[in-house]
């Protein structure tokens, strides 16, 4: 999922910095460059959401070298090993 989400956001920002591109010329007609506008602020509004979410989600992380909530768990109550299973 995370390499769907890299690609959904490299392609709205590939497309953000062509709209940019397409802006800085005066090739383009006032109409569509408003329309271009338009929709470079809704593509960057999207790329600032989906970079807050990464942030947000990396924040939310546990610190290198922890163990995993699940083991931490399964070690207060005695061992990460089923001892039954062992013997």
């Amino acid at each position: 999922m995370a390499d769907t989400t890299a690609a959904t956001f490299e392609a709205k920002l590939a497309r953000l910095e062509e709209i940019v591109r397409l802006l800085e010329g005066d090739a383009v007609p006032l109409q569509e460059s408003v329309n271009f506008f338009n929709e470079g602020r809704v593509l960057a509004q999207e790329c600032e959401a989906m970079l807050r979410a990464a942030q947000e989600a990396i924040e939310a992380a546990p610190p290198a070298g922890a163990a995993p909530r699940a083991a931490v768990a399964e070690s207060a109550n005695g061992s990460l090993f089923d001892d039954d299973a062992l013997a």
